[in-house]
């Protein structure tokens, strides 16, 4: 039994709730899709799913470097002569 493999078990409370939850959260850090992890759970609505999904500093992390903070466009802007939104423009 589990509590014969780690005796510190005995003192906390671990319910069939709690080992889904768990897994839930776990699923989403390695980056299963939300609606998976609503079929997976047998959710019907993914408001429900919702409630397993607690984003941690780590995944935060991840999001924030996944993506340019830069404040500048990834390619320089054209310009482009577009000569009747420039006639629609100037009409305004």
């Amino acid at each position: 039994m589990a509590r014969d493999e780690m005796p510190s078990i005995q003192a906390k409370r671990v319910s069939p709730h709690n080992i889904r939850h768990t897994t839930a959260v776990h699923m989403l850090g390695s980056g299963v899709d939300i609606n998976t992890i609503r079929a997976w759970l047998g959710h019907v609505s993914l408001d429900t799913t919702n409630i397993y999904a607690e984003v941690d500093l780590e995944m935060k992390a991840k999001a924030l470097a996944s993506v340019d903070v830069s404040g500048q466009p990834a390619e320089p802007l054209r310009q482009r002569n577009l000569p009747s939104l420039m006639t629609f423009l100037r009409g305004i």
